[in-house]
């Protein structure tokens, strides 16, 4: 056996089911030892694409998503996706090959220090100098990926190491697989929390990734419908509440004031429950300092000096909101029953007016919501259409609409809708795209048809920057390098052996939706957007009072 082929054993022993990547010929001898695995291996276009593919399978499953490259160009090719991993807190393995120990001391082809260059941007990395740390290093690189907070992790495998032999003698295996328990939380703590939050008079609570990735949102729920405190979900929380449910104060993310935000201007006690520094800086919601914060996660706060903690309750999410929830007395529902009206009327005076083209961003939203099904899943690209649909696309139940905004990387819905088809076959899969993020990657439309994945790519056209363009009317008035043209993306779709849809007038988006998803192959729907809606927007939200 060789070293590559224990490599592939340990990948195995940790259930990976798909690995993402390209070959390369510093990664010859694992390529060959996957032919033989019950490991898919999906061949992508670019190492990004599958990058964000690991990315996204990592927050859907929970599980460390796989990507593999070779070295240098293709390592860096794929970093950004890694880097996504990181400050998204999804789980994720990437390993990269890289040239024989015996020419990296001296100027050498393709050769760079990968090591170094992933290191700021990964919770753990390495390289395997030998075959015998390999299954240390392996069972290492997902324990530390998927313990909490989880992110991404890295292993360098150099090609003259992957080739070295491993006698029959040898004892060399896989170890076994074990997670950390998360700890219950300090009694002490519980006593002293219950006490602050008794003590509000227009509580809040501020979802964040963490109950996602903890599966609390039932126990959120529950929390909250017991006690009458409403819910405020970061962008990366959608789902937590459903958006129907009358606690529900929908999302809160945006730098600008907006609905959401003169609810939080008005709440003195804030039950931060798995909320991340890097979803929405607590500056923006306590820019006075005067909230009380009971913080409710499995590790202490981050240090901020716009969020300084008067209890921390620390251990498992689910527990910890049981055991808030039975020492308290339920609020008077005036106060939710207000702060959701606020939310509300000003989301529904958005939602107003007639259809009109090109489409207002909010029928674009209106038409998909109607055509999916509750648990059906939205990959949302990062653009201008990400903030309309993070703000005001409604969700049912979590992690149904992916938003990356951590590290906020274009060029993640289409390879994100490939992976979450995969883990997910029979539900249908929509990637929410701008035009500009869909040609960083839409070169994985091939990878999509070559696999037989029937999902749907929704651009919103505007030929330019959005979310650039958006700032610069803002702040100085005029645009300046954001306008770009597009090739026909009908034509485009349909040389890669997809379906490609043109909508002309506000009609046809619907019809058009229903037949991309029932057409049992990748569909790709061109839509010309308003974006004008931006800046009325704007307008409106500076005049909140």
């Amino acid at each position: 056996m060789k070293a590559a082929e224990l490599l592939v054993r340990c990948l195995e022993n940790e259930g990976v089911q798909f690995l993402f990547g390209l070959p390369g010929e510093e990664t010859l001898e694992l390529m060959d030892a996957l032919v033989d695995s019950r490991i898919r291996f999906i061949e992508t276009r670019h190492e990004q694409g599958a990058a964000f593919m690991a990315d996204v399978y990592g927050r859907l499953s929970g599980k460390a998503g796989v990507c593999l490259s070779t070295l240098g160009p293709g390592a860096t090719n794929l970093l950004t996706g890694v880097v996504d991993a990181y400050l998204d807190r999804a789980p994720l393995v990437a390993i990269t090959g890289q040239a024989s120990m015996n020419r990296r001391h001296k100027e050498s082809h393709q050769y760079i220090d990968v090591i170094s260059m992933f290191k700021p941007v990964t919770k753990w990395n390495t390289s395997i100098p030998k075959a015998e740390v390999i299954p240390e290093a392996v069972r290492k690189a997902f324990k530390v990926a998927q313990t909490e907070k989880p992110g991404s992790t890295h292993l360098e495998l150099p090609e003259d190491v992957a080739e070295e032999q491993i006698g029959a003698a040898s004892t060399l295996a896989p170890l076994f697989v074990q997670a950390p328990i998360t700890p219950e939380p300090s009694p002490a703590q519980i006593t002293r929390a219950i006490r602050t939050i008794a003590g509000g008079r227009r509580p809040v609570i501020l979802a964040g990734n963490g109950v996602i990735r903890g599966r609390a949102h039932e126990a959120v729920r529950q929390f909250a419908g017991r006690l009458h405190i409403p819910v405020v979900q970061t962008f990366m929380a959608k789902g937590t509440l459903s958006d129907r449910d009358p606690l529900s104060l929908y999302t809160i993310g945006l730098q600008t004031r907006d609905y959401t935000s003169v609810v939080m201007e008005q709440a003195d006690v804030v039950i931060a429950i798995g909320y991340d520094f890097v979803e929405y800086a607590p500056c923006f919601w306590n820019a006075r300092r005067e909230k009380q914060i009971v913080h409710v996660d499995v590790s202490p706060a981050e240090v901020d000096e716009h969020y300084i903690v008067e209890v921390g309750v620390l251990g498992d999410l689910r527990l910890s909101l049981e055991q808030l929830g039975t020492g308290l007395t339920p609020f008077d529902t005036h106060w939710a029953e207000g702060a959701r009206k606020t939310v509300i009327d000003g989301f529904d005076a958005e939602l107003a007016g007639p259809s009109s083209w090109p489409l207002r961003p909010q029928h674009l939203m209106r038409e998909l919501r109607a055509a999916l099904a509750a648990d059906d899943l939205v990959i949302c690209d990062v653009g201008a259409h990400k903030l309309w649909m993070a703000r005001m696309f409604p969700c049912e139940v979590p992690n149904s609409c992916i938003i990356s905004n951590g590290f906020a990387a274009m060029g993640i819905a289409v390879p994100g809708a490939i992976a979450a088809k995969l883990l997910f076959p029979h539900r249908r899969v929509v990637a929410v795209t701008g035009d500009g993020g869909f040609l960083m990657n839409s070169q994985e439309l091939e990878t999509a048809v070559r696999l037989g994945l029937p999902l749907v790519i929704l651009v919103w056209r505007d030929d330019g920057y959005g979310v650039i363009r958006w700032k610069q009317m803002v702040r100085f008035g005029r645009t300046s390098s954001v306008e770009f043209g597009n090739p026909d993306l009908v034509a485009y779709a349909n040389s890669f052996g997809a379906r490609g849809y043109r909508v002309t007038e506000p009609s046809e988006l619907r019809p058009i939706l229903d037949e991309a998803l029932n057409c049992g192959r990748p569909a790709v729907i061109d839509c010309a957007v308003d974006y004008s809606e931006n800046l009325r927007l704007s307008e409106r939200l500076a005049a909140l009072r």
